[in-house]
């Protein structure tokens, strides 16, 4: 063996063990991550008096029970299906308006594109908190208080989704296929719709998904606009459980759980498109 090869070979196996630390690191990271929210799981299925005793990785027979006290003064399901009715159409909404106004600051050259888009950014840093008294006023004169809309409309007009997707735009959206297109006679919302938008799935799945689970799990902004409690979505009923059964440790855990799991599941199975939208999103030709 020549000194050449002993060195390739000497390479490859301080590649390999980089390789395994790597990984052994990232499941040890992963493991560390998953585990607060299989410990919640699991005291969900356990009684108060059973929680009290301490950590426990296995999982409990008292989620029955925890189930109706839980329902006896709460209606878990009603609060789920009011953040679905809120949280999806704000996703949708989001996600294709966002993407329409990304766009135009992308692809359109007018008077006062740069200072717009950075007016759009500068909302960015202003938290969401100090224009909750003027939305207010504004909900009422618009008679939309107390209704799914005050939460829905707002949608519509997110920055962070339009900063991200026009960067993901001018990275991915060659402006040659407008030109083409434009020539061919198409209309730019026809434009929109079957080419940008289709090029732009990616980047658009990554925001919704943020989207969604912003929406999801908002709580400052129903407490104060919604009034029946018919309305109120699951963070607010989360709240009341706590409220309700200070004695009934496992209600509790068994009403956040409700409340996690469809993130946990929705990021489970779009993670891909997350990791992918934003890698493709940070790499410009």
């Amino acid at each position: 063996m020549t000194s050449n090869d002993r060195a390739i070979k000497k390479f490859k196996a301080g590649v390999f063990t980089g390789r395994f630390f790597l990984y052994l690191f990232l499941i040890m990271l992963a493991i560390l991550c998953f585990t607060p929210f299989y410990i919640m799981i699991i005291n969900a299925t356990r009684s108060t008096q059973q929680i009290n005793l301490g950590v426990s990785l296995i999982p409990g027979k008292a989620i029955a029970e925890n189930y109706r006290a839980m329902m006896n003064s709460l209606n878990i399901w009603r609060g789920f299906l009011n953040s679905m009715i809120i949280a999806v159409p704000s996703t949708i909404l989001s996600g294709y308006f966002g993407a329409l106004t990304a766009y135009a600051f992308s692809k359109f050259r007018f008077r006062g594109n740069t200072i717009l888009f950075w007016a759009v950014l500068g909302t960015m840093m202003i938290p969401a908190q100090l224009g909750i008294v003027g939305y207010y006023q504004l909900t009422v004169k618009l008679h939309l208080i107390d209704t799914y809309w005050a939460l829905i409309l707002p949608t519509i007009a997110s920055a962070a989704t339009v900063f991200f997707l026009k960067m993901y735009i001018d990275a991915n959206v060659d402006y040659s296929l407008i030109e083409a297109a434009r020539v061919d006679g198409s209309s730019e919302f026809r434009t929109f719709n079957k080419i940008v938008l289709p090029i732009a799935f990616p980047g658009i799945a990554t925001m919704c998904i943020l989207n969604f689970m912003f929406s999801w799990n908002n709580y400052f902004t129903p407490l104060v606009l919604l009034f029946d409690k018919n309305k109120f979505t699951l963070p607010i009923l989360i709240t009341l459980v706590k409220g309700t059964f200070k004695q009934n440790i496992g209600s509790q855990y068994l009403a956040v759980t409700i409340a996690v799991v469809p993130i946990l599941i929705a990021f489970t199975l779009f993670s891909k498109y997350i990791i992918g939208g934003i890698a493709a999103g940070a790499l410009k030709e």
